[in-house]
């Protein structure tokens, strides 16, 4: 997979995922690369170089990539803000909030994984939980 650096007629600057530079062209002259701001399917790649830092070993790792607008920048913020001020507890999410509900745990503010099945039902106990606009980082010892 290739991420390619992308702006649009408008200026709107994002990016994509694509199999190969081959695949990016044929799906720009299919219409199916489009601006998620504007809709405007006139899309350009923009020069790019790679983005690799070092790790404490010696080892070449990819950077984070930084925010291009204001909806990823207040994402990432939000994300951080959860991480900060929250207990994650991973694949025990339902149990732990579900026990929290029930008065078996104490209250705290936690994030973590839940099947939809899982979710559905402590809505349908009215277990008070919110669905996250993002992935968790997995926390691993």
């Amino acid at each position: 997979m290739i991420r390619y650096d992308l702006r649009c007629k408008e200026g709107h600057v994002f990016d994509g995922w694509f199999r190969s530079s081959d695949g990016f062209e044929q799906m720009r002259a299919a219409g199916q690369v489009v601006c998620a701001q504007c809709g405007s399917g006139q899309v350009e790649k923009l020069l790019m170089a790679p983005s690799v830092s070092k790790d404490g070993a010696g080892r070449e790792r990819p950077l984070a990539p930084k925010p291009g607008n204001e909806a990823e920048a207040a994402l990432a913020k939000l994300h951080a803000h959860v991480e900060a001020n929250s207990d994650y507890v991973g694949l025990r999410f339902a149990d732990e909030a579900r026990a929290m509900h029930e008065g078996r745990s104490e209250h705290r503010s936690i994030h973590g994984e839940a099947r939809p099945a899982e979710a559905r039902k402590l809505v349908e106990e009215g277990v008070p939980i919110a669905p996250l606009p993002f992935i968790p980082r997995r926390k691993s010892n």
